[in-house]
């Protein structure tokens, strides 16, 4: 299923955002989230704190009727065969549930960005100068198969004082419509604007193009999904677009790697949960070690359901192991699948990592300092590891509650991002009559 064909070009004249809002479009609604920023902006950190409890109790309360929901999308999916990578991203269950409300109130009890001075300095003469942090306004979002991002998402917006417009996509249309409605009848409920959440999966494609498209209305706008999903959303949209990447992720085992660190490290990344962008991809063996990790590691891999595509130095080391193609060096699998190749040394890892990484993570496992420094260093990655699992690469756990999305571009932020990143700047200078000679 081609999820991803709901962002197909159109014609700038479809999806003018300039022109005339109809009494219920696109672009109406995102005039409405524009519009609901204003207060979203002024509301004190207490409001805010009162809004996202609101929320999470909301979602606790009408748990049932989310993964009602949740279900009739995945009888769906399962029908059009999405495949188990997104049928894993969609499922809501009891556990999950319980979760989005946590992630809510996590979310609630973080420092509030919005007002805190990053810089500043009093001018020679006498002009007091600070730069504070500003919610950006309306913060659009493009994901697929994903009801957790819509909670997510709306939590760190109004937390970061901003408005949201969602596009999660057909495949979780049920669950999203079920939970925007729940957190918008809680904002209700407690006297703030319903508006500041809004959604546009039910204009379909028209939806998703209006918010690339959204230029007045849409402030910065996040793409989360698959490769073509976001190279499409990159290209394609009139507004500011932060990239969240793809995740070819590697694993680097070095000479000195203990055999133990390499096994359990190597197998939480790829299988604790195999259809998200920070499971590991890619393992690359340093020569000197192989004998003695390969045969470990792949044991251990194929014991947990995995396929192994190998060089020929792997298979020749381990057994039932599938040939390995140039293809598979590049490939995201988001599934029980994993490719190894063995390397001589690691300026070839590394040269093997430029060459295909995506810059999400990367890792090394070694008790050699120097080796970690050097891969530290050098790997060009929005986070780069040594001994440890790649599956940290998260907003939940750096310590930010959730996260928007894992930046894979260099501005203006890069890694799992947070409720800062949803912030912009302004400079605030007090004076005392000062004028400019």
């Amino acid at each position: 299923m081609a999820i991803d064909s709901a962002l197909a070009p159109a014609s700038p004249s479809a999806v003018d955002a300039e022109r005339e809002p109809g009494e219920d479009s696109p672009q109406a609604r995102m005039a409405a989230a524009k519009e609901a920023s204003r207060e979203t902006a002024r509301l004190t950190s207490s409001d805010k704190v009162r809004a996202l409890e609101a929320i999470a109790a909301a979602i606790e309360a009408d748990a049932a009727e989310i993964i009602a929901a949740n279900s009739r999308d995945l009888d769906r999916g399962r029908s059009q065969g999405i495949g188990d990578a997104l049928l894993d991203r969609l499922r809501l269950d009891e556990k999950r549930v319980a979760t989005l409300a946590s992630a809510v109130r996590d979310v609630a009890v973080l420092p509030d960005p919005v007002g805190q001075v990053v810089g500043g300095h009093r001018m020679p003469n006498g002009v007091a100068l600070e730069q504070v942090r500003v919610p950006f306004g309306v913060v659009g979002v493009i994901y697929e198969a994903r009801p957790n991002v819509t909670v997510d998402i709306a939590a760190l917006a109004l937390r970061s004082g901003n408005a949201v417009v969602l596009r999660g996509g057909s495949a979780a249309k049920e669950s999203n419509t079920v939970l925007v409605r729940i957190m918008r009848e809680a904002l209700d409920g407690i006297g703030i604007s319903p508006e500041a959440i809004q959604s546009v999966d039910d204009f379909g494609r028209d939806g998703a193009k209006a918010l690339m498209h959204g230029r007045g209305f849409i402030d910065v706008l996040v793409p989360r999904g698959s490769a073509s999903l976001i190279e499409t959303v990159v290209t394609e949209s009139t507004v500011p677009v932060i990239e969240t990447g793809a995740g070819n992720v590697h694993i680097v085992l070095d000479e000195s790697a203990p055999e133990d660190w390499a096994r359990e490290i190597v197998v939480n990344a790829k299988v604790q949960r195999p259809s998200v962008c920070n499971a590991v991809e890619t393992v690359l063996v340093l020569r000197p070690a192989a004998e003695r990790l390969v045969p470990s590691v792949v044991d251990a891999l194929q014991q947990s359901g995995v396929t192994v595509h190998g060089d020929d130095v792997v298979s020749g080391l381990a057994s039932s192991v599938v040939p390995a193609t140039e293809e598979d060096w590049a490939t995201e699998y988001l599934s029980l699948d994993i490719a190894m190749k063995v390397v001589d040394s690691l300026d070839e890892a590394l040269a093997h990592i430029r060459t295909y990484s995506t810059g999400h993570t990367e890792s090394i496992i070694t008790t050699d300092s120097r080796n970690a420094e050097r891969f530290l260093a050098e790997v060009d990655s929005a986070v780069v590891m040594a001994n440890a699992s790649t599956r940290f690469t998260d907003g939940s756990e750096f310590g930010f509650g959730a996260e928007v999305g894992i930046s894979t571009q260099k501005l203006h932020t890069r890694g799992p991002m947070g409720l800062s990143e949803l912030t912009s700047t302004k400079w605030l200078a007090r004076g005392a009559g000062q004028t400019r000679a």
